[in-house]
């Protein structure tokens, strides 16, 4: 299923221990913003507060067509999961350097989901360490496709 708005700020800064399907509760024109795809997630964040879980700092713009009705962008919205599932993930979030993140919104069976996460955060050095290995996949990539184009082994010259 395609994602309607990713957050790729998660992935980058955090190394994802857990993820959960959670339902959102929107407003009609919250919901018909995110169908023209204008939302944004970059520094939103997930809490658990009297025991319900929340979304904060996520953005989703007003909908153009909208009256004096429309939503606020910036607004708390509460994520819809079961009690057992609210507990283990407010004990995860308690431990120290871990947080709760959502990772996109998307579509299934026409209502908006969240894929929701717990995070540890990545020091600097793991940031590098992505980014080495990342280069080193594309590198290998584009040889194993170079070599694959010029027709398989490299030929060698007789002496």
């Amino acid at each position: 299923m395609p994602d309607i708005v990713n957050n790729p700020k998660a992935r980058r800064d955090y190394h994802i221990l857990e993820t959960v399907e959670t339902g959102i509760v929107l407003r009609g024109t919250e919901v018909k913003a995110l169908r023209a795809g204008k939302g944004q997630l970059a520094d939103a964040y997930a809490m658990v507060e009297k025991g319900e879980v929340w979304l904060c700092s996520a953005h989703i713009d007003e909908y153009s067509h909208g009256t004096w009705q429309n939503h606020d962008p910036k607004a708390k919205r509460k994520l819809l999961l079961h009690k057992s599932e609210i507990r283990k993930l407010s004990a995860l979030a308690g431990i120290k350097g871990n947080a709760l993140l959502p990772l996109s919104f998307y579509w299934k069976n026409g209502k908006v989901k969240v894929a929701l996460a717990v995070g540890k955060g990545k020091a600097e050095f793991d940031k590098r360490e992505d980014l080495k290995r990342r280069e080193a996949d594309r590198e290998l990539k584009r040889a194993t496709m170079h070599q694959f184009k010029h027709g398989g082994a490299p030929k060698r010259q007789k002496h």
